[in-house]
């Protein structure tokens, strides 16, 4: 287990530098910043860095309040099992979530009639953008309101296009994949994974709030997850957002190996 650990630190240190962020060093803790279009980073333990405290925190934490980027951190609670400690003292709320790996005997699931790859220049790339937003603004398994009309709102949003933009940028050089359930024309589910070396991180995997529980999430991840394996991963792991999404991911074959932690702001009332 310290290997596979070893090696998602590896992973986490250079995915956010091959999407595009540069590294600012601070001592024991990294921030990554996104340079030009793209998502927004975050900062985490500097690799082979010693112990971080509550002032070294703060200092990040001003430096991305002058950047204007959000006041995020993420690590593993196994590897930097002092953090938690400090970003707390420093006033932030951290959430838990469960950090699963895949099983390399896991047998693999069988494809999905619904699901298929993303060029990038295929016309639903925008739709497939704008999915994970509506998903992940109405978390959990249950089915919700957000339909097909929210997501063509969705999709004018001018931000879409230009994380479409980039996204597109990226699976033309390769250091991303996407996959999405479409079905009459309407993409229901849609996901990522980026690989950094023999390692992939699945990533973004968001079902349209309507049409949940139907399997779309799996069969995404199916889809990510043999594509990965065919560019000859050896490690894929990801980050599930509740132990009931950990549980669906779990019969994709995927293993909890430890708790990804996530710090941010308290929210205000």
């Amino acid at each position: 287990m310290t290997k596979i650990l070893e090696s998602l630190e590896r992973y986490y240190d250079a995915v956010p530098r091959v999407g595009g962020a540069r590294g600012e060093d601070f001592g024991p803790l990294t921030l990554f910043v996104q340079e030009g279009a793209g998502w927004p980073y975050y900062a985490r333990p500097a690799l082979g860095g010693a112990d971080a405290s509550a002032a070294d925190v703060e200092r990040v934490l001003a430096r991305q309040r002058e950047l204007g980027i959000p006041e995020a951190f993420e690590w593993v609670a196994e590897t930097s099992p002092t953090l938690r400690a400090a970003v707390e003292a420093a006033g932030l709320h951290v959430h838990e979530h469960p950090l699963m790996v895949l099983d390399p005997a896991a047998e693999p699931l069988a494809p999905h009639p619904d699901v298929r790859l993303l060029g990038a220049d295929d016309p639903l790339l925008t739709a497939a953008v704008a999915v994970p937003a509506l998903a992940f603004a109405d978390p959990g398994t249950a089915r919700g309101e957000a339909g097909p009309a929210e997501l063509a709102v969705a999709a004018a949003d001018p931000a879409v296009e230009v994380r479409r933009a980039s996204l597109a940028a990226k699976l033309t050089a390769g250091t991303t994949a996407m996959a999405a359930a479409v079905r009459d024309g309407v993409v229901l589910c849609s996901g990522l994974y980026n690989p950094v070396g023999e390692v992939a991180e699945v990533v973004a995997v968001g079902t349209l709030p309507s049409a949940r529980r139907q399997g779309l999430a799996l069969g995404v991840t199916a889809a990510l997850v043999a594509d990965a394996l065919a560019r000859g991963a050896a490690t894929v792991f990801l980050t599930a957002g509740d132990e009931d999404v950990a549980r669906v991911y779990s019969r994709a074959g995927f293993r909890r190996v430890a708790t990804a932690l996530i710090a941010e702001p308290p929210e205000r009332p």
